[in-house]
């Protein structure tokens, strides 16, 4: 059943979705920015497409609203490190979390949770095509196929904000851990194809998965292994991430260990990561395609084996 998923990932659709949601008609996703004319700004309308896109796959949107700031633009700072801390004083805004629950049929309580973060940088007007549309629109995919199979577990996907602040992420594995849900993996999907001018130019299909974990380390192998079981065809790396930070950080801090993270490269070497010129153009579809069918044949040998496939 994996080969025919995976083989099921659409080059057509991502770019589709890649493009409206960094290019036109979605130039940003942010709070702080609406498309003269319009009456909602950039961060609303990407959750429209967002909604419009599962609901149209027959699956139930819950939206859960919460309060955020733009982060503020500090030129002074490192390149890539532009983003400030809000004042007290910067206005308040409504970003939502959107998750939506493809049930299992065998063992529904056992949950793989998917992460991404839909929202482009706050403190400058970047399409955000690397960070992290690449992930959302990966997701999307991911969605649209798991939709249409049977599952033994249940996948829950997860499309949150972490470009404003705080992190809205925080707040679904917060609600997670009091409710005591059973999850047995939290994949992190971010900046997929995100790598250096270098690799780039040269056509390199990379793809890293690092943990911050003991418990996530059998977990970012998982990839490895699927990735030259089913011949996806990347150069797969592992990599220790010392900082739990990011939106799989913040499920490690609410006591889900078994979390990984996926993008590109790391050190994260994308030249234009958090910076004006992240565009679609940059990316490479084929390396975007490839990245999506590790991701789903990852978390199929996971909906089929559960922890015994970590071992």
């Amino acid at each position: 059943m994996i080969s025919e998923a995976i083989a099921r990932v659409d080059l057509s659709r991502l770019r589709s979705d890649l493009y409206y949601l960094a290019s036109d008609p979605l130039p940003f996703r942010k709070v702080n920015y609406t498309i003269p004319g319009h009456a909602r700004c950039t961060l609303d309308e990407t959750d429209d497409y967002i909604r419009a896109t599962l609901k149209q796959i027959g699956l139930h949107v819950t939206t859960t609203p919460y309060q955020v700031q733009a982060l503020r633009c500090d030129e002074t700072k490192p390149l890539h490190h532009w983003y400030s801390k809000p004042g007290p004083e910067d206005p308040f805004y409504t970003a939502n979390n959107l998750e939506v629950s493809v049930p299992g049929k065998r063992l529904p309580e056992q949950i793989i949770q998917l992460i991404s973060h839909k929202d482009s940088m706050s403190w400058i007007d970047s399409p955000g095509a690397h960070d992290n549309a690449v992930g959302t629109v990966a997701n999307l995919e991911i969605t649209r196929i798991l939709a249409s199979l049977p599952l033994e577990r249940t996948v829950r996907i997860l499309f949150c904000n972490e470009e404003h602040s705080p992190w809205t992420s925080r707040f679904a594995a917060q609600a997670a851990a009091e409710r005591g849900d059973n999850i047995i993996a939290v994949l992190n999907v971010d900046s997929l194809d995100g790598k250096s001018d270098e690799d780039m130019a040269a056509g390199r299909l990379l793809h890293t998965v690092c943990y911050s974990t003991p418990e996530g380390q059998p977990l970012a192998r998982l990839f490895d292994r699927v990735n030259r079981q089913y011949g996806i065809g990347l150069d797969v790396q592992i990599a220790h991430k010392e900082h739990v930070n990011d939106d799989d950080g913040m499920f490690i801090k609410a006591g889900f260990s078994t979390t990984v993270m996926n993008l590109g490269s790391w050190p994260y070497s994308d030249s234009e990561y958090h910076l004006v010129g992240d565009h679609p153009d940059r990316v490479n579809l084929d390396n975007l395609m490839r990245s999506t069918q590790l991701i789903l044949a990852a978390t199929l040998e996971l909906d089929a084996q559960g922890d015994a496939c970590l071992g």
